[in-house]
């Protein structure tokens, strides 16, 4: 169900309060803190992939340790698979996160320009105009 112009409003009036209160706590809701979020994980998950190495090599070092090797082992692997879904959702430099199939063609990045409230409008016209005719 959409929302009425009341309605509208009171979420634009919340959204100015949003961003005039907290500047930094809204930009990183609209999703450019994403990117650096998902590049800090990503750094992090190298560490451990590290970390890993260093427990692994403990283990094969010190005599009747083995259990130590396999912690390294399963830290690597973790931290690895963490690597590699984090890169593959970072967004790309200058680029909103976007949900849907419609990623790589010419419409899907006019829309990410988009605000989300100008969809939101454009969806329910549609409906309308759709139930119309």
């Amino acid at each position: 169900m959409p929302l009425s112009e009341h309605e509208q409003r009171m979420l634009e009036q919340m959204e100015r309060a949003l961003y005039a209160e907290d500047p930094k706590f809204a930009t990183a809701l609209e999703g450019s803190g994403l990117r650096t979020y998902t590049r800090r994980r990503v750094y992090q998950a190298v560490a451990g992939i590290v970390v890993g190495i260093a427990l692994l090599m403990t283990g094969v070092i010190i005599p009747n340790v083995l259990w130590i090797s396999v912690v390294g082992f399963l830290v690597m692997l973790g931290c690895t698979v963490l690597v590699v879904t984090g890169w593959r959702k970072a967004p790309k430099p200058g680029e909103q996160p976007v949900s849907g199939s419609a990623e790589g063609s010419a419409h899907g990045r006019n829309r990410q320009r988009r605000s989300m409230m100008t969809r939101i409008e454009e969806r329910w016209q549609r409906r309308r105009d759709e139930q119309g005719q």
